[in-house]
C-alpha cells in the first residue's frame, strides 16, 4: 500500500471515529484502523462522503498508508489497552514518526511511554482531548504534550480541527514536554468536577430553600448564562432542568437516581495535588460528594438522623435568595479555577514543564466542557502577570470575590440552618478565609507535633528550628 494518508486513527469507538471524521472534514486524508475490521469498514461506508479515508485491516497496512513523518493517533482505553497498541505499532515505525495518545491517560504513564519511545527515536505525544463526542467531531479543546519537534509536524493539523475561541484563535497549543498535556487535561477534569458540584448545590439550594421548581430553576440558569456565569455547563444545566420525562410526565431530574458516577480523572487530580502539597479542597469535595452519593446503604441507614427540614421561602425572599446564590456560585467558581491553576503551576515546577498558564486558559475558551466566558479574563490576568501566585491576587477577581462574600456567607448560613448540604460552597469559602487570615491554627498543630513526636517548630522572632523538652521544666533547645 502506498503512503497517502497524512494522519491515521486507530481505535474507532465514538471518540476515535468522530476525531477521524473531523480530520477528514478538514481536508486531510485519514487512514483508519480498528481491532475489529468491521468497524473500520462501517466508518468508511457510512461517512466516506465527508472526506478521504483509507480503510486498513492490518497494523502493517495501516502504518504503510501513512506519509512520513507518520502521525498515528491512538484512541483506545487508558492503561494496558494503550500499552498493547503501542507494543503492536512501535516496531513498525521509524525514527521521527509519532504516536499520539488521545485517551484519558494518567500523566505518569505518559511520561513513562514518552521516555521509552524516545529511546527508539519515536515521538510520543500525550494529548488531552476535551469536548466529548460532539467536540471530537466539531472541534475539541486539545492539549498536546511531547517534544517541540512533534508539535511542529502535528500542531498545524490539531489547530485546524480544534474548536475556535470567539476571537478565532485555535483552542490548542503545545503544553509542554512528556506528560504535560495529559496533566493539564487531568486538572481540567478536576475543575469540571468542582464546577458541576457547585452548580448542583446551587440547584438544590434554589429548590429546597427558595422553593423553585426545576422548570423555574432552568429559567434562572438561562438568565445567569447571559451574564458573568456564561458557560457551557450553565447552558446545559438549564436544558437538563427544563426537560420533562416522556414516560412519567415528571421533571427529568426527579426520575434520575441521585447517584453520580465518575471515571477517575477527578480522583487523580486530588491524589496528585496531595503529592504536590497543593490544596484543592473544592475539587476534593466534589469528588467526595460523588462518592457519598453512591453509598446507598449508608444513606438509607442515616435518613432518620436529627436535623432541620428545609422550609421554602416566600416569593420576594426567594428572588433575593436566588441573587445571593448567584454570587456564591460565582465566587466559588473563581476559587475552583484558582485551585486548578495552582496545581498546574505546581506540576509545571515539579516536572520542569514551563507551562504557560495564560495559554492554558486561552485554549479552554472553546470546545472543552469547562469553557466559560470568564476564561478570557483568566487568560488576561496571567498574560499581564506570568508569575501571578493566585487568581485571587488579580485585582479584578479579588474585587469581585470581595463584593460577593457577604451573600456567599449568607447562603451558607441559610444552607446550614435549613439542613441543605453545600460542601463545595463551604470548602471554597473556607479556602478563601484561610488565605486571607493573619494567623492560622497551624501553629497549634505544629506545637502538638513537637509535643508527641519531637518534630520541631520554627519561631516568629528568630531563625532556626527548635524543640521544647515537654514535661519537667519545658526548656527549649535548638534542633
Amino acid at each position: 500500500m502506498s503512503a497517502a494518508a497524512q494522519i491515521g486513527v486507530t481505535g474507532l469507538a465514538v471518540m476515535g471515529r468522530n476525531l477521524a471524521r473531523n480530520f477528514a472534514r478538514n481536508g486531510y486524508t485519514v487512514a483508519v484502523h480498528n481491532r475489529t475490521a468491521a468497524r473500520t469498514r462501517a466508518l468508511v461506508e457510512e461517512f466516506g462522503h465527508e472526506g478521504e479515508f483509507v480503510g486498513t485491516e492490518s497494523a502493517e497496512d495501516f502504518v504503510a498508508a501513512l506519509e512520513r513523518p507518520r502521525r498515528l493517533v491512538v484512541m483506545v482505553k487508558a492503561g494496558e489497552p494503550t500499552d498493547a497498541v503501542i507494543r503492536e505499532f512501535a516496531p513498525l515505525l521509524e525514527p521521527g514518526d509519532m504516536i499520539v495518545d488521545g485517551g484519558n491517560a494518567h500523566f505518569a504513564d505518559t511520561r513513562r511511554r514518552e521516555r521509552e519511545l524516545r529511546e527508539q527515536g519515536i515521538h510520543f505525544v500525550g494529548t488531552g482531548v476535551s469536548g466529548g463526542e460532539e467536540g471530537a467531531l466539531n472541534g475539541p479543546s486539545i492539549m498536546p504534550g511531547g517534544s517541540k519537534e512533534s508539535y511542529e509536524a502535528l500542531g498545524p493539523m490539531l489547530e485546524k480541527i480544534s474548536a475556535k475561541a470567539a476571537d478565532g484563535s485555535p483552542c490548542t497549543a503545545h503544553i509542554g514536554p512528556d506528560g504535560a498535556g495529559h496533566f493539564v487535561k487531568m486538572v481540567h477534569n478536576g475543575i469540571e468536577y468542582a464546577d458541576m458540584q457547585l452548580i448542583a448545590e446551587a440547584y438544590q439550594l434554589l429548590r429546597d430553600v427558595a422553593g423553585y421548581s426545576p422548570a423555574e430553576i432552568a429559567d434562572i440558569f438561562r438568565t445567569w448564562n447571559t451574564g458573568r456565569l456564561d458557560s457551557y455547563l450553565i447552558d446545559i444545566t438549564a436544558e437538563v432542568l427544563a426537560h420533562v420525562d416522556a414516560a412519567t410526565g415528571e421533571p427529568f431530574v426527579d426520575v434520575v437516581q441521585d447517584q453520580a458516577e465518575q471515571k477517575g480523572t477527578g480522583r487523580w487530580t486530588v491524589q496528585i495535588a496531595l503529592d504536590l502539597g497543593v490544596p484543592v479542597s473544592g475539587i476534593a469535595e466534589a469528588v467526595f460528594a460523588r462518592s457519598l452519593s453512591g453509598h446507598q446503604d449508608l444513606r438509607d441507614a442515616s435518613r432518620g438522623l436529627a436535623g432541620p427540614k428545609a422550609e421554602p421561602l416566600g416569593k420576594a425572599e426567594a428572588a433575593a435568595f436566588a441573587d445571593q446564590v448567584e454570587q456564591a456560585l460565582y465566587a466559588s467558581k473563581i476559587v475552583s479555577y484558582t485551585q486548578g491553576f495552582h496545581e498546574i503551576a505546581a506540576g509545571s515546577d515539579a516536572y520542569d514543564w514551563d507551562i504557560d498558564l495564560g495559554r492554558v486558559a486561552s485554549i479552554w475558551r472553546g470546545g472543552c466542557i469547562i469553557r466559560a466566558a470568564f476564561l478570557d479574563r483568566i487568560r488576561a490576568a496571567y498574560d499581564a502577570r506570568a508569575e501571578l501566585p493566585s487568581l485571587l491576587a488579580d485585582e479584578s477577581f479579588a474585587r469581585e470575590i470581595g463584593e460577593a462574600q457577604d451573600d456567599w456567607r449568607a447562603v451558607l448560613v441559610a444552607a446550614t440552618r435549613q439542613g441543605v448540604p453545600a460542601p463545595g460552597f463551604a470548602a471554597a469559602l473556607a479556602y478563601y478565609d484561610a488565605l486571607r487570615a493573619d494567623r492560622l491554627p497551624a501553629a497549634l498543630t505544629q506545637g502538638q507535633r513537637d509535643y508527641f513526636g519531637a518534630h520541631t517548630y520554627r519561631r516568629t522572632d528568630r531563625e532556626g528550628s527548635f524543640h521544647t523538652l515537654w514535661g519537667g521544666d519545658r526548656s527549649e533547645v535548638s534542633a
